[in-house]
């Protein structure tokens, strides 16, 4: 709860709503994913939309931290606040629902920081709101009704018939919003056949019940796709609680299961939907495909035209040259390749809707048993991320620049469906996130072990001696042994000039660390990195492990193989390809 309403909207209250709105939606994630059906069900509109505000989240904060550090007594401005809330979200958004909450939160920024003023009084709310509104529905390809664009439309025609403060605005808008919600299934068969409101409205409510709270101090009535009628909601099982129902998965149940307890349709028995075929179309696209792109607006009004051909669900969202794309398609090659030729797409993440998962109806897809134990890691490159996952872990994977969040990796530890699950994050500076993921876990059922690897060499000398036979605790002690056993390097280029431990580098130095330290300066990769090979064995050791990062030179395994074998008796070496792991040469010495 806000400890102290907001008159106005500034940067405080920018930050305030979302961090209200983050928890909000922890709180629904679970209802909201359990309830997505439209327009693929595939139980993740909830957990996408908690991802998109923590992005948000994450750049408010950053703007707020760099002030502080820069003994700013002001803070940031309320234009900069909004900015940053619009653009956390942009290059953080998530499936569809996320994508377009993304805009409609860039739609608000719009307006709120259009004239650099200190703050918006509710007249500017209103229409922070319309705009909003209306720039989603533009974002869409082809917009539906029935969806989070008829409840971000209503919230912003309810918004523009109130008077008064924000306070006043906000409760119009997240009463209007509510309504629509509730009317929903009368407007989408899809949702009407299987007894429930639209997801990605649903999480709209959540949002707009944050805003609530961040200028009245309030949080306002719940909402939830559970079983308690209100009037005015059609017959058709979609219904509206006064409190949130708090569906919650046992311990052995998957959390995308629990959209068949909403209470049923046109008399279906409880614990059914009243047709449970109508929950997605079988014969959808094969892939969701999202990315960013830096891009002309000319180039992106070619490019929606090629992917409108080439699938369905499509969305661009963002403009000053970066956007979010998404969109469902059969060949995701295409849709990659049309981005390229629009401008350079980067974050690409292509997701495929498994045969017996989305495109299958919840009556047919067979029931999973959960596995005793799984291991979930972190990897920091696509090669590292096969042999993981050769291996038998479940990964995340951590692109150059981009550490997951919180939410990612206890999507990952649903995902591995174990009962006991160990943690592998393989850097240093994710080790809080990792915790934080780990007791979010453990309040659903799932046993988990943290294991604090810090770098991905740590992380394969730990998987080498798991055996998910024995004992959970010997299991974790063993492979924490090993890890902790295992010191790691890396060798990559330097950026800028710096201050380190070896002395001060200058951009396009060759770095080489140790243990997380810079212990050499170079010009030459192989130098640097037999340098750095040789500091470690000096301590001993018995296996030496090379990642090799797409960049690294050809000849630098041989290299490095020829330097172990002629001065280090009895020491094995093996290779890996990491993909574009950020780092040239990733090192390990157990």
């Amino acid at each position: 709860m806000a400890q102290v309403p907001q008159t106005f909207f500034d940067a405080l209250a920018v930050r305030t709503w979302c961090g209200l709105a983050l928890e909000t939606l922890g709180r629904a994630r679970e209802e909201i994913d359990a309830i997505n059906v439209y327009p693929v069900a595939d139980g993740d509109t909830g957990t996408n939309l908690y991802l998109t505000v923590e992005s948000a989240v994450a750049a408010v904060e950053a703007v707020f931290a760099g002030h502080a550090a820069g003994s700013d007594p002001e803070g940031p401005t309320f234009a900069d606040a909004a900015r940053a809330m619009a653009h956390g979200a942009l290059i953080g958004a998530r499936g569809n629902s996320g994508t377009i909450l993304a805009q409609l939160l860039r739609g608000m920024a719009q307006v709120l920081a259009d004239d650099e003023a200190a703050h918006a009084d509710g007249q500017g709310l209103r229409l922070a709101l319309r705009h909003a509104a209306d720039s989603a529905r533009q974002a869409v390809a082809h917009p539906v009704e029935g969806t989070v664009l008829t409840v971000a439309s209503a919230a912003a025609d309810a918004a523009d018939g109130a008077e008064g403060d924000c306070g006043k605005v906000a409760r119009a808008a997240y009463e209007g919003a509510r309504t629509a919600l509730a009317a929903t299934p009368g407007q989408l068969p899809v949702l009407e056949r299987a007894g429930v409101v639209d997801a990605g409205g649903r999480g709209l409510v959540a949002v707009l019940g944050a805003l609530v709270e961040t200028f009245t101090g309030e949080m306002p009535r719940a909402v939830a796709a559970g079983v308690v009628s209100v009037p005015g909601a059609r017959a058709s099982g979609a219904v509206v609680a006064e409190e949130p129902v708090g569906l919650r998965p046992g311990p052995d149940e998957d959390p995308r299961d629990l959209h068949a307890r909403v209470e049923p349709a046109d008399g279906a028995a409880p614990g059914e939907c009243a047709d449970s075929t109508a929950t997605a179309p079988q014969d959808g696209p094969a892939f969701e495909v999202i990315y960013l792109l830096e891009a002309e607006d000319a180039a992106v009004a070619r490019l929606r035209g090629r992917l409108d051909a080439l699938g369905d669900s499509l969305v661009v969202v963002g403009g000053d040259g970066l956007w979010n794309v998404h969109v469902h398609v059969d060949d995701a090659g295409a849709a990659v390749e049309a981005g390229i030729e629009a401008g350079r797409p980067y974050r690409i993440r292509i997701t495929h809707f498994g045969a017996g998962d989305v495109h299958t109806t919840g009556a047919e897809r067979p029931p999973r048993e959960r596995a005793q134990r799984a291991v979930v890691a972190v990897v920091p490159g696509e090669g590292l991320a096969g042999l993981y996952t050769e291996s038998g872990a479940t990964t995340v994977l951590a692109r150059p620049g981009e550490p997951p969040a919180s939410g990612e990796l206890v999507q990952a530890v649903r995902r591995a469906h174990a009962r006991e699950v160990v943690l592998l994050p393989n850097d240093a500076e994710l080790r809080h996130t990792a915790a934080a993921a780990a007791e979010q876990a453990r309040t659903e059922g799932i046993r988990v072990a943290l294991i604090p690897t810090r770098s991905a060499v740590q992380g394969i000398a730990a998987l080498a001696v798991h055996e998910p036979e024995r004992r959970f605790d010997e299991d974790v002690v063993s492979m924490t042994s090993a890890a902790g056993a295992t010191r790691y390097a890396e060798v990559t280029v330097a950026e800028r000039q710096s201050w380190t431990m070896a002395g001060i580098c200058q951009a396009g130095d060759v770095l080489g660390l140790i243990d997380g330290d810079v212990a050499v300066i170079g010009t030459d990769v192989a130098a640097t990195a037999g340098t750095v090979l040789d500091r470690m064995l000096a301590a001993g050791g018995e296996m030496v492990t090379l990642v090799l990062g797409d960049e690294a030179p050809e000849a630098i395994a041989e290299h490095l193989e020829g330097r172990v074998r002629e001065g280090y008796l009895a020491v094995d070496t093996v290779v890996y390809r990491g993909g574009r792991q950020g780092s040239l040469l990733l090192i390990g010495v157990e």
